[in-house]
This record gives C-alpha cells, sequence and structure tokens, in this order.
C-alpha cells in the first residue's frame, strides 16, 4: 500500500438551525497518498467546502458540528485532538489556500509578516530567520522582487500575487497535506495556468499531496490523479481521471462531462445542461438524491438509496445501474 496521508471514513458533518438539521456532509470517504492530487468536484451545494473546513476542524460551531465519522492523518484520528493540539497541526503539517486571498490575508500587515507568523508558530526560529523564510517562499512562487514585495501590503498586489502569497504562506512549513478549495476561480486563464504549474511543481519539490476541491474539470484534466464527485453531501463516484473522463460510470458524473464546451462542436449546438437543480438538504427526496434529474432513473432509484460500491479497478460509484453483485464499500 502507498504511503497513505489522509484517510476519511463516514464522516457526516451537519448544520443544526432553525428550519431542520442540515446534513451537509453526510457519510463521505475517501483517502489521498504520498504525492498524489484528489480532486474533489461538484456543483455548489454539494459539500465539497464543508469536507474540507472539516478535516481542518473550522467548520463554524455553532450552528456546524461533526457527529460522526473518523479523519485519519498519518494514522491519527484528528477528531480526537484537542483544540491545541489541532493548531498545531494547521498551517504546519495540513495547510490550506482558501478560494478567497483578500478575506484569508490580513490588510494591516505586511505580507511578509504574515508568511513569517506561520512559521514562527510552529519552528524554533529567530524572527530575523522567519523573515528571511517568508523572502524565499515569495521567490520560490514567482513573485518578483520578493524582498521589497515582503514589505508591502495585501491591497497592493494584484489577484493573482495575492493568491501566490497564499501558497507560500501554506508552503512556508513543509506541509503533508495541501487544501487547495478552488485556488483559481477569480483569476483570468493565463494567471490560473501559471497557479496550477506552480502547484505541480511544488508538489514535486516538497512531496507532499493534495485535496484539490474545483467546479471546473479543466483544472481536474490538469491536476488530479483521482477524483471524487460529490452530490447533496455524499460521495456518488470515485475512480483515476483517466477513468472518470474515458468511462464515467454515474449519470451525474456524465451530465458535468457533457456540459463542458467542446471546440469540435458548431455554434449551432447547445451546451449541455443537467435539468433541475441541487435538492434542499433540509427536504432530501426519497432513494438517490439524483434521481429526480437523472434521464436513467428507474423505480427502485425512487426508493432506495444506492450505497458506494466497489466495482473493480479501484473505482467506485453509488448507483443502482451498477449495483449487482458489487460489493459495498464501509
Amino acid at each position: 500500500m502507498a504511503n497513505r496521508v489522509l484517510e476519511v471514513n463516514n464522516l457526516q458533518t451537519h448544520f443544526f438551525t432553525d428550519e431542520g438539521v442540515v446534513p451537509s456532509v453526510n457519510g463521505v470517504s475517501f483517502h489521498i497518498d504520498q504525492e498524489e492530487t484528489l480532486g474533489i468536484v461538484g456543483e455548489s451545494g454539494s459539500g465539497k467546502s464543508v469536507t474540507s473546513l472539516s478535516i481542518m476542524q473550522l467548520v463554524p460551531n455553532p450552528p456546524g458540528r461533526i457527529v460522526g465519522g473518523q479523519i485519519l492523518f498519518q494514522g491519527d484520528n484528528l477528531l480526537k485532538k484537542s483544540t491545541d493540539e489541532m493548531r498545531k497541526i494547521r498551517g504546519n503539517d495540513i495547510a490550506m489556500i482558501f478560494q478567497e486571498p483578500m478575506s484569508s490575508l490580513n490588510p494591516v500587515y505586511t505580507v511578509g509578516a504574515q508568511i513569517a507568523e506561520a512559521v514562527l508558530l510552529h519552528e524554533n526560529v529567530s524572527k530575523r530567520e522567519a523573515f528571511n523564510r517568508a523572502v524565499e517562499m515569495l521567490r520560490l512562487v514567482g513573485i518578483p522582487s520578493p524582498e521589497r514585495r515582503a514589505k508591502e501590503y495585501p491591497h497592493q498586489m494584484s489577484g493573482g500575487m495575492r493568491q501566490r502569497i497564499m501558497i507560500a504562506m501554506a508552503l512556508a512549513c513543509n506541509p503533508k497535506l495541501l487544501i487547495a478549495d478552488e485556488p483559481t476561480t477569480a483569476l483570468d486563464v493565463t494567471i490560473q495556468a501559471q497557479i496550477l504549474d506552480l502547484m505541480k511543481k511544488l508538489k514535486s519539490e516538497f512531496h507532499a499531496a493534495i485535496m484539490l476541491i474545483t467546479h471546473d474539470l479543466g483544472v481536474v484534466a490538469e491536476m488530479c490523479d483521482r477524483v471524487a464527485v460529490m452530490y447533496a453531501g455524499k460521495v456518488v463516484e470515485e475512480a483515476s481521471t483517466v477513468d472518470i473522463f474515458r468511462e464515467p460510470l454515474h449519470p451525474y458524473t456524465e451530465g458535468l462531462l457533457a456540459s463542458i464546451p467542446r471546440i469540435d462542436e458548431t455554434r449551432q449546438e447547445k451546451l449541455h445542461v443537467i435539468e433541475g437543480t441541487v435538492p434542499n438538504l433540509l427536504h432530501l427526496p426519497r432513494g438517490c438524491a439524483f434521481a429526480p434529474r437523472c434521464p436513467k432513473a428507474m423505480d427502485i432509484c425512487r426508493r432506495e438509496e444506492p450505497t458506494l460500491s466497489d466495482v473493480g479497478d479501484g473505482r467506485k460509484v453509488s448507483c443502482w445501474l451498477h449495483a449487482d453483485g458489487k460489493e459495498a464499500v464501509s
């Protein structure tokens, strides 16, 4: 078995609201090995970001709470760690790049000071050594004139540079797992390509595992070794990136892939859309949550919920079309 960095087993994170209990993450399981990139994909509201916040134990409480499951990081269950223990793990062993860098960077501190703070928190170094590390990290992520830029503030940087600063901050302590939540969403395509190339380069240099959360299947094809497709708080399909693109098994995955514009299509052809909307998690439909939108739905889909099953070659799918004689994944 490869060196397993993260293993999530039956994770359940619920939000307790005045209207009822929202099962944002409802029995999610997956793993990530060393130097592997796992893509987590799905529409908005599928539970991708809440899964990442659960791993970091940053779910706002109240109203959110992890109510079940395991999060094993290098064999240790993070859910049994104290607040102080998790504080030492965050930023040191597990780092996260958030979607909006301006909401993550402090506007009243220089970027060099913010990167150095992460180093000072986790390593026994002087302030000068921490600042020098910050400058070196800025150089590593391609920030020009890093000594000067380290003394500037976030508002003085472009969007692409702020995202590079977030990556520099995340990698300052050589984490074993990097969680990137939509790291290129607000960037133009040129800067997006540069950020993705940078992440691939740094993964190779630091030997880190990456959990990449995105709705962009082009990014998945470029970056990921394996893909977990989420829908309504659950993983509905998991496979290698090659298998997902070559032969998707779940109708939802098929719909996502069919929605990608193709350069060989004529202008007269309309883009494929998945009919309907993501269900309200307060009132999930009976049976398979995707059944009301699924063009292949059968009677059993509307009565019983399928389990995530191993269908061979490392592939897993939660669909009655592939359930006969298969072994359910716990």
